[in-house]
């Protein structure tokens, strides 16, 4: 196995925008106040759905790199508290938290040290390219849910 093609097709995976839309264009050029607009009580806001990314993202990343580490609990911990307070400082902090914690799971990837279908040694049997794999998956579902959102307000 190609080792190196692997993590370049990995990458790309993380980063998205060859089989679907980046985060970045998911999130470009949104209206400020389409960022927290609830369509109806039933769907998530953009904000929400961003939050839940970067949440579930972080609780992989620190997972697998941090033996006592403690998941939120299932399923509330895993969204915000109140999309309604959601402000400028909470966005640009969701959307960096994201970005930083993606690029740590890329530098994961691209590490000489670490053997990626080598199971975590507090993983359960879990590996870390079933970790990668699980985060392009999720963010990947979230990404298409932003852009439905998007669409039902007329914004996309």
């Amino acid at each position: 196995m190609n080792n190196k093609n692997l993590k370049k097709n990995l990458v790309e995976l993380l980063r998205g925008g060859s089989a679907h839309v980046s985060l970045e264009k998911a999130l470009d050029d949104i209206n400020p106040e389409m960022r927290n607009f609830r369509g109806t009580p039933n769907i998530h806001s953009i904000y929400e759905e961003l939050e839940h990314m970067r949440i579930a993202q972080e609780d992989i990343l620190k997972y697998t790199f941090e033996p006592g580490w403690k998941s939120p609990e299932w399923p509330d911990g895993y969204w915000p508290d109140d999309n309604d307070s959601m402000n400028d400082e909470q966005w640009k902090n969701a959307i960096n938290g994201f970005f930083d914690d993606l690029e740590s799971l890329i530098d994961l990837v691209n590490s000489e040290k670490i053997d990626l279908t080598e199971e975590i040694p507090h993983g359960e049997g879990r590996t870390y390219l079933r970790q990668i794999l699980l985060v392009a998956d999720h963010n990947a579902y979230h990404i298409g849910k932003i852009i439905d959102i998007r669409k039902i307000l007329g914004d996309w």
